[in-house]
């Protein structure tokens, strides 16, 4: 029996060949069953330069934003030529560029929650400023100023604008001990000195900062506060050397809770209990220093024959 074009078949016919089945009905013996729609996982933007090396940069923010269940986008400001030794170069891309990325993502997907690592120039620090504080979803301001290995990323012209114009727009701020000493000039080497740091950071806007003391001696902790609470973050220092990528990872993985709706204090908790066991489970690779492993949970898990699941 023949249909016309357009018309479902007749009760009881096959369908044509390559046409989809009619609602409802079943498919074809063998075939996959069609998915019903899933809803989006939580969307998360990194706002940074790439690492050819994998270890660091956007790499290590989408690794991280997938270990954690989240759906990952980026918008790149800059091409580096890294590796296990270093930095040997670094372009950074035009502001357009940057400003057209982002734009385009936020205006169509849209996010909620976005994180910035490595803007090198006063302009495009106040690009981005400008972007994101104009976005509706918290922000994790990585003020990223030199690499593991201590190549610069943040030229000095543009201090003055991350001071001004991006730590104001930040829901938290994840400087380090060596950047806290760039942007503040206060210097840090014992624990009880981490309160000092993170009143200067905040007297610049953020609403939280998350000082990092892993560059002390002792346990690794953090000090988390807004000026009123305060959140004293501790982990076992592991002996790994293999630690590229520590705080773009961490940035992330903080980006990732928030943009599930969690307060501040339980997503920084929660990220800083993800990135001690990347750290635990750092790895060589090349002649140098390698990365932390984003991936650490699903090995883990899969060594213990459990089923492997994110978030």
């Amino acid at each position: 029996m023949s249909t016309t074009p357009g018309s479902a078949p007749a009760p009881g016919s096959a369908p044509a060949p390559g046409s989809a089945p009619a609602p409802g009905s079943a498919p074809a013996p063998g075939s996959a069953p069609v998915p019903a729609s899933r809803p989006a996982p939580p969307r998360v933007l990194t706002v940074a330069g790439s690492d050819s090396g994998g270890g660091a940069g956007i790499q290590a923010d989408l690794k991280t934003m997938l270990a954690l269940g989240v759906h990952g986008m980026s918008v790149l400001t800059a091409v580096t030529a890294q590796n296990s030794l270093g930095v040997q170069g670094a372009w950074e891309l035009p502001v357009e560029a940057v400003r057209a990325q982002y734009r385009s993502v936020v205006d169509d997907i849209g996010v909620q929650a976005v994180k910035t690592g490595m803007l090198s120039s006063a302009e495009l620090v106040g690009a981005v400023a400008e972007l994101i504080a104009a976005t509706d979803a918290p922000a994790v301001v990585d003020p990223v100023g030199v690499s593991k290995h201590g190549d610069p990323l943040l030229a000095a012209s543009a201090l003055d604008s991350v001071r001004t114009e991006l730590l104001p727009a930040a829901t938290v701020a994840t400087p380090n001990l060596d950047e806290v000493a760039q942007l503040t000039g206060v210097r840090v080497t014992r624990e009880e000195e981490l309160r000092e740091a993170a009143a200067a950071v905040l007297a610049f806007g953020p609403k939280w900062v998350l000082i990092k003391g892993g560059h002390l001696t002792g346990e690794a902790v953090d000090l988390l506060t807004d000026g009123a609470e305060e959140h004293w973050l501790r982990a076992p220092r592991h002996d790994n050397r293999h630690t590229h990528g520590t705080g773009c990872t961490l940035a992330s993985a903080i980006a990732a809770h928030l943009a599930r709706g969690w307060s501040v204090p339980e997503a920084v908790t929660a990220a800083k209990e993800y990135v001690t066991g990347a750290i635990a489970h750092g790895f060589a690779l090349g002649g140098g220093i390698g990365p932390v492993d984003h991936a650490w949970t699903f090995r883990t898990a899969h060594a213990a024959g459990e089923p492997e699941a994110a978030g």
